[in-house]
C-alpha cells in the first residue's frame, strides 16, 4: 500500500501480537527427548508463537544468549548491528555446554554472566514454554521481565511476508531482487574498532570516517536481462549493448554479398559504430536464431534478394516487423537509428 521497501538483512516489520492474560505461576514439565522448538510444541499442544527459542553466538568472541518467540528466526545482520561487534557465528555446542548450559533446554532463568539480547517479540504475549537448563525438562509460563533480566530488547527478527508494513501498516509482500548497487555508512565504527586514525592540522587524532559504495556489474547485467528479454533471447538497450549493429551477410558464397558486406562493414565503423560481422558460412535460420539470442539491438541482413533492390533489411531486435533501407548512405541512416 506504500513504497516501503527492504532486503531481507534490514527489513523491519509489524510483528503478529499475542493475547496477554493472567500471569501463571511457572510450571516445570518433563519433555523427554524433545529439544527443538517443534518437537516442544507438539509434544505440550501449544503454538510455536507461544514458546521462547534461545539461539547462542559468538560475537568477538564472547558467547551471546539470543532470545526470540519461537515461531520467528533471529535475523543474524540486525543482531550483528545492534551488538555493535566485528564478527559475528553462531556457537559450537561445546562452547554452550562449557557454560554450564544445557543445550535443547536453555533457558534464561537465571542466566549469568553472559549477555543476553532479546528480540521485542517476548514483550507481548504472556505465558511462554522456554528451557528449564535441565536435560529433558522445560518451563511452562515464563514471563518477561517478571521471570528473566535480558540486557537489551530490541528487534532482532526476520521479518516475514504477511506481517504488518512499519509505514503504512498494510501487509508486506516478499519478491526476489538482485541488488545492483549499495551504500554503505560506516561512520567511525570500523575505524575505531581497528585504531585507523588520521592527525588533523592540531595534532589531535580522530577515528577516519569510512563508507562503502558499490556498483555490481554483473548483477546489473543480470537484471537488465531479467527485464528486458523474450522466449527466444535477450534485449538489449542500446545504451550499454555491447555491439549496436548484427551484420548479417547471408549466402556468403555469393560474390555481391560477400563484397556488398565487406563495405557496410567498413561503412559502419566509420560512423563509429560497433558491429558484430556475422561472416560464418551457416544457414539463414541459424543465424537469425542466434542474433536474437544474442540480443543486439539492430540486425542488418543483407542477401541476394535485398541486393535485388539494392537494399538492406533492417530489424531492431525489440520489434517484430523489419524494413528495407537502399544501401546508398545506410550507414548514416544506421547511425541515426542508435540515437533514437
Amino acid at each position: 500500500d506504500c513504497n516501503y521497501a527492504a532486503n531481507t538483512d534490514k527489513a523491519q516489520s509489524i510483528k503478529s501480537k499475542i493475547e496477554s492474560g493472567e500471569l501463571l505461576p511457572i510450571e516445570e514439565v518433563k519433555t523427554p527427548g524433545m529439544t527443538t522448538i517443534e518437537q516442544v510444541a507438539n509434544f505440550l499442544k501449544v503454538p510455536q508463537s507461544h514458546t521462547l527459542k534461545e539461539v547462542f553466538y559468538i560475537a568477538d568472541g564472547k558467547l551471546i544468549f539470543a532470545v526470540i518467540r519461537g515461531d520467528i528466526e533471529v535475523n543474524e545482520v540486525k543482531l550483528k548491528n545492534v551488538l555493535h561487534c566485528l564478527e559475528l557465528r553462531l556457537a559450537t555446542e561445546a562452547e554452550v555446554v562449557e557454560t554450564g548450559i544445557v543445550a535443547g533446554s536453555a533457558s534464561p532463568i537465571g542466566i549469568t554472566g553472559v549477555k543476553i539480547i532479546a528480540d521485542d517479540s517476548i514483550t507481548s504475549g504472556a505465558n511462554f514454554v522456554a528451557g528449564a537448563n535441565k536435560p529433558d525438562t522445560h518451563l511452562r509460563n515464563v514471563n518477561y521481565p517478571r521471570d528473566f533480566r535480558v540486557d537489551l530488547v530490541a528487534d532482532i527478527a526476520l521479518a516475514r511476508a504477511g506481517e504488518g508494513c512499519p509505514k503504512c501498516r498494510g501487509k508486506l509482500s516478499s519478491a526476489h531482487g538482485i541488488e545492483v548497487g549499495h551504500v554503505f555508512k560506516l561512520g567511525t565504527f570500523i575505524s575505531q574498532k581497528l585504531g585507523a586514525l588520521f592527525i588533523d592540522p592540531n595534532g589531535v587524532s580522530h577515528p577516519i570516517v569510512m563508507g562503502s559504495y558499490g556498483i555490481g556489474l554483473g548483477r546489473l547485467l543480470a537484471a537488465v536481462i531479467e527485464h528486458s528479454h523474450d522466449d527466444k533471447g535477450i534485449i538489449w538497450p542500446l545504451s550499454i549493448a555491447p555491439y549496436h549493429i548484427y551484420l548479417c551477410p547471408l549466402y556468403l558464397e555469393n560474390p555481391q554479398v560477400a563484397a556488398t558486406a565487406e563495405n557496410v562493414y567498413t561503412d559502419l565503423e566509420a560512423q563509429g559504430l560497433e558491429v558484430l560481422f556475422d561472416d560464418r558460412k551457416e544457414s539463414p535460420g541459424v543465424k537469425f536464431n542466434d542474433a536474437d539470442l544474442l540480443g543486439i539491438p539492430i540486425r542488418v541482413i543483407i542477401s541476394p534478394r535485398t541486393l535485388e533492390t539494392n537494399s538492406a533489411e533492417i530489424k531492431k531486435r525489440s520489434e517484430k516487423e523489419s524494413q528495407l533501407l537502399p544501401l546508398e548512405g545506410i550507414a548514416a541512416r544506421l547511425k541515426e537509428l542508435t540515437r533514437d
